[in-house]
């Protein structure tokens, strides 16, 4: 029996009277890829966070505005750190059950567990339980946001987004299509990926903080043909996202190049149907030419880094480098790609981006590594204006992080806060390698708490 407690939410419950909430406040104002950390990183060790019907109202330090807000009820974090809610920039729910599947990669662990277990999810009562235990993990894990897959069949969509309605979560999501190299039993048709699509987009898309993703699975389970109606899709509801895999897998690109072979590589066949654009987002991108990261910078893009899932299936060393250049920058965000990922949390997910650096003698920093969990990801998203960091008029999602959550994390970290960005980055780095979702004391979503650990 776990001790934790998930909260709750209804979109229907009173507005949000004014809050605040006391503790160190942790975010970021612009991309530590680029600028210093004294630039990039906004660090209050003893802080105010202000909030008016689930938004941010004000943020500071404690002592500035104990009197602006002194009849405000505070809710105190003595020796946490609050930070923006995590965002996960890929992910499939239906995968939820088969996360930790032994001993294949990419394409014959779609076939051995992927495929049969999606078959499940025709049932739309089915599709809500584990719709239900991904989205409460999610929160145990303090991921606010989240880029998802569901299947092909329509009642996932459903499923999934009313449960993320009834949470008040930011979630974006989609329909997945595949008219080729799948069994017969997940298969759509080109038409019909496309009406039930568009019906889905005109139920859910901007409904309260819900958005929609098309989904084709990746370019070998489309046609050419579904992938042109995908792009008139985007044509049609110009801000709705496109989510898909690209370059996962050796294997894969040459199978793509097979399928395709008019294509000038792997992103090719996405963009000759009009799939990259500013609101498109491609997990992995581990086999990614030089000109397939410009052609991504030039569309601004983005890739969605999942080093859990890349070292599960062998897949490779994404080439972080390349992604945060100066000279061709692509919007990047943290994906765990659970099922494939090995785990919710995106701190863990961040432990592994770091490793994959430092297998390719490259530098991920601890603030690197945070920021593409917050305002990096939502960057990717184009979310950033109403998500990311703790700026006023932003929606309220946020995390309390213990530094001590663990017998050894308390062993490794003071009881006193850090004072200087040095000090900070060393107990970033411990909450990043170490950290999971015994770190996260609470989630909080537009202002209400949503989970707690006991």
């Amino acid at each position: 029996m776990t001790t934790d407690s998930i909260q709750p939410l209804s979109i229907a419950a009173p507005v949000n009277p004014r809050k605040a909430f006391r503790g160190a406040l942790l975010d970021f104002v612009d991309d530590p890829f680029y600028v210093s950390e004294a630039e990039s990183v906004r660090y209050i060790p003893d802080g105010l966070l202000v909030l008016k019907d689930g938004r941010i109202e004000a943020l500071g330090h404690y002592e500035d505005l104990k009197d602006v807000y002194a009849d405000v009820a505070i809710v105190a974090y003595p020796g946490m750190v609050l930070t923006p809610g995590l965002i996960d920039t890929h992910i499939h729910f239906p995968q939820t059950e088969m996360i930790a599947a032994y001993g294949e990669q990419l394409l014959e662990w779609l076939s051995k567990y992927t495929f049969p277990t999606e078959r499940k999810f025709q049932s739309k009562d089915y599709a809500q339980q584990v719709a239900a235990i991904f989205l409460d993990e999610l929160l145990r894990n303090g991921t606010t946001t989240a880029l998802v897959f569901a299947t092909v069949f329509p009642e996932s969509v459903d499923a999934f987004f009313e449960e993320a309605e009834r949470r008040n979560l930011r979630m974006i999501a989609g329909k997945v299509m595949m008219d080729r190299n799948a069994p017969d039993f997940l298969k759509d048709t080109a038409q019909s990926a496309y009406q039930a699509s568009k019906q889905l987009i005109e139920t859910w898309h901007g409904r309260g903080r819900l958005l929609y993703a098309v989904t084709p699975r990746f370019a070998p389970t489309s046609t050419d043909e579904q992938l042109r109606l995908a792009g008139r899709l985007l044509e049609e509801y110009p801000d709705v996202y496109l989510h898909t895999h690209l370059s996962e897998n050796v294997n894969e690109v040459a199978w793509v190049k097979e399928l395709f072979p008019q294509c000038q590589g792997y992103l090719d066949a996405y963009d000759r149907a009009g799939l990259v654009k500013n609101r498109s987002v491609f997990a992995h991108g581990v086999q990614l030419t030089d000109e397939e990261f410009q052609r991504l910078s030039a569309a601004e893009a983005a890739i969605a880094f999942c080093p859990t899932s890349n070292l599960f299936l062998g897949s490779g060393l994404f080439r972080l480098e390349k992604a945060k250049s100066t000279e061709f920058p692509v919007k990047l965000g943290l994906g765990t790609d659970v099922g494939a990922g090995t785990s919710f949390s995106i701190l863990q997910t961040a432990n592994e981006a770091y490793k994959v650096a430092q297998l390719r003698h490259q530098r991920l920093s601890p603030f690197q590594a945070l920021f593409l969990a917050t305002l990096g990801g939502a960057r990717a998203l184009n979310l950033e204006d109403k998500i990311g960091n703790f700026e006023p008029g932003k929606e309220a999602d946020f995390i309390v992080l213990n530094p001590r959550a663990t017998p050894l994390l308390a062993f490794r970290n003071s009881e006193a806060l850090p004072t200087s960005l040095v000090e900070l980055a060393d107990r970033i780095f411990s909450l990043v390698i170490m950290g999971d979702d015994r770190a996260v004391q609470a989630t909080y979503i537009m202002g209400e708490l949503a989970y707690e650990k006991q």
